[in-house]
């Protein structure tokens, strides 16, 4: 197994996360949650697989200073001409993450990690690189793709054999990631280096709900109720997507 970048997915991805109310949730939770979280100062801020820069742009828009790291060319060229769009700078490095530590010589304030993980062959080696690119006193926002709602989302269709076969991959072409992460794993994991101080699920329902449902809701009462219900203790951790925000130790 090899990290997986889109170079040939880019168009897929844009339609199919951000062209309707998964991404629009996603959105709002991260940026509820980064709202809550980060001073009110300027930062220098760091993507590391930035993607089409949905994130960069919000905080460029707040005053950041933005680093975009994004592997897939399409993907980062999809970045620039939505900040050439919006009018807005930034800092745009095409490159895996591997090699961001050779070219970056300054810690940031915020790193940003979002939906990389499970793409990764080994999502754990990338945490000490996150790590020495943050400040001491900086922030991680982690946001990954969850293994207990895959599972979950599987027993409501009754796919057992799936289960029996602990196959919880996505397919080749598949937008759903290679690696899930079972988020205990992913805690045990951080210890020693990193303290998570905030945890909210993302798309704690919408995923769950019957597809006439999905049709009939008003995009602003789903996300009014997902942003109500992210760190709610029974159903946050149903979240498609879980976003930690954590302190270096």
């Amino acid at each position: 197994m090899s990290d997986r970048h889109f170079d040939q997915l880019a168009t897929r991805f844009a339609e199919k996360i951000y062209g309707g109310a998964k991404g629009a949730i996603r959105l709002a939770v991260l940026q509820a949650d980064l709202a809550e979280t980060l001073p009110d100062r300027p930062l220098r801020v760091l993507d590391i697989g930035a993607g089409l820069g949905h994130m960069s742009l919000w905080l460029a828009q707040r005053g950041h200073d933005v680093t975009l790291a994004e592997p897939a060319a399409p993907m980062l060229e999809g970045a620039r001409q939505r900040f050439a769009d919006a009018g807005q700078t930034a800092t745009f490095i095409q490159a895996p993450w591997q090699d961001l530590l050779g070219q970056l010589t300054e810690p940031y304030d915020l790193v940003l990690c979002h939906a990389v993980l499970e793409w990764l062959a080994e999502p754990h080696a990338i945490l000490p690189v996150l790590h020495q690119l943050t400040t001491k006193d900086g922030w991680l926002s982690l946001a990954f793709y969850n293994r207990d709602a895959l599972i979950y989302r599987n027993l409501l269709k009754g796919h057992f054999r799936k289960m029996r076969k602990n196959d919880m991959a996505g397919e080749k072409q598949s937008l759903t990631p290679q690696q899930p992460l079972d988020p205990r794993e992913l805690a045990a994991q951080l210890e020693g280096m990193w303290q998570v101080e905030t945890q909210s699920g993302v798309r704690v329902f919408h995923d769950y709900m019957p597809v006439e449902f999905q049709a009939r809701a008003e995009l602003v009462d789903l996300l009014e109720m997902e942003l109500a219900h992210r760190r709610h203790p029974s159903f946050a951790g149903l979240g498609r997507y879980l976003h930690w925000i954590c302190r270096p130790i």
